[in-house]
Formats: C-alpha cells, sequence, structure tokens
C-alpha cells in the first residue's frame, strides 16, 4: 500500500508534483492503476491542460468511477482542482463532481490571459489544508478559467475579479495555484494534505 499516489493523469506537471511531495520526506508512487489509487493513504490529482482533454484522460484510462470512489484525502492541483468539481465550461465537460462547483473562464477585467504569475489569497478558512498561511504568502498560478466562489472555498484570490484559489468538501481539496511551483509556501500546502486527518 503506498502512502500516496499521484494518479497518472497524462499531463505535464506529474514530474514536478512528484520531485515537490518527495522532498518533503514522502515516496510518492505515480500510477493509473484503479487498484493502487484505491489502495493508497492518500491521492493527488495533477493536471495542466484543457479540462476536456484530462477527462477524456480519465475515461479513457478508467479512472473516473475510482476517482469518484475514494474516501481517503485526495487533492488536486490546478486543472486537477477544476477537475475536481461537477461542470467545466471549458469545453462544455462534466468533470469528477466531488465538490458542487462551476469552472468559467476567468473574468479578469482586462488583464491578460492566462493568469500567470504570483498572487496572493484572502478569504482563507481554517480548514486543516490552509493551517499557517496568511494573506501575506504569494503562491504562482497559471490559468485562464477558475471554480466559481462558493460555500466550498477554503481560500479565494482576486484577479481582476474573485475566483475560488482552493476549494473542499469531505476528504476532497484543490488548490488552483502550483503548490511544487510556489516555494516554501506552496510546500506548506503539500505538508498540510500529507498531514490532514479525516
Amino acid at each position: 500500500m503506498a502512502e500516496l499516489v499521484i494518479v497518472d493523469t497524462g499531463c505535464a506537471n506529474i514530474s514536478s508534483v512528484y520531485f515537490a511531495v518527495k522532498r518533503l520526506g514522502t515516496e510518492p508512487v505515480i500510477s493509473r492503476d484503479a487498484n493502487v489509487i484505491k489502495a493508497a493513504n492518500r491521492v493527488i490529482v495533477p493536471g495542466v491542460g484543457s479540462a476536456k482533454a484530462a477527462m477524456a484522460n480519465l475515461a479513457e484510462r478508467e479512472l473516473i468511477f475510482t476517482l469518484q470512489g475514494l474516501t481517503q484525502p485526495v487533492l488536486g492541483i490546478c486543472l486537477g482542482m477544476q477537475m475536481l468539481t461537477a461542470h467545466s465550461m471549458e469545453g462544455d465537460v462534466a468533470c469528477l463532481g466531488l465538490i458542487p462547483g462551476e469552472v468559467a473562464p476567468l473574468n479578469a477585467a482586462g488583464l491578460r490571459l492566462p493568469h500567470m504569475g504570483w498572487n496572493t489569497l484572502h478569504s482563507i478558512s481554517s480548514h486543516p489544508i490552509m493551517q499557517g498561511f496568511t494573506e501575506q504568502d504569494y503562491l504562482y498560478f497559471v490559468h485562464s478559467f477558475a471554480v466559481v466562489p462558493s460555500q466550498y472555498s477554503l481560500a479565494q484570490c482576486h484577479y481582476g475579479s474573485d475566483f475560488a484559489a482552493v476549494i473542499g468538501k469531505d476528504n476532497v481539496a484543490g488548490a488552483q495555484f502550483h503548490p511544487e511551483r510556489s516555494g516554501k509556501v506552496g510546500a506548506r500546502l503539500l505538508q498540510n494534505f500529507l498531514e490532514w486527518q479525516l
């Protein structure tokens, strides 16, 4: 049984997530095997690119029902977070439906897209995964679509308008920013996830 499995979603940020977690002293396993994923103590769903392509990858690998049935702590990163929601307007695609929510084009109010670079959080909740975060912390974002803020927002970010930067419900959480590219602050989110007790 693996302590942590990173789901092989066929997306490009898997190796950087792998090394970010490894730096924290955990030996993650990258897998697309449903049995390996189900048996893991914790699961990370990474992703970059488009929601439609990523969901098609999960369907092709027969992982959608596997991910929907997980009861251990699950963390989605970037597109992986968006895939946790019910629906993405990027390609008009149904997502995993683990956290109610809609992914919509980012309303950047004239600012350049994609939203790429360092930004801060606000409306930070007391959820275990957000322990130690402040509104002075900078995190690295790259995205043009975002989850609309809701009761499931654990933190928000402002770029032209507010969007959900971290979401969570039950055993599942997601971060729109890239913790694996956000230095010590990003490592804190990954460490919080590794220590998260349901």
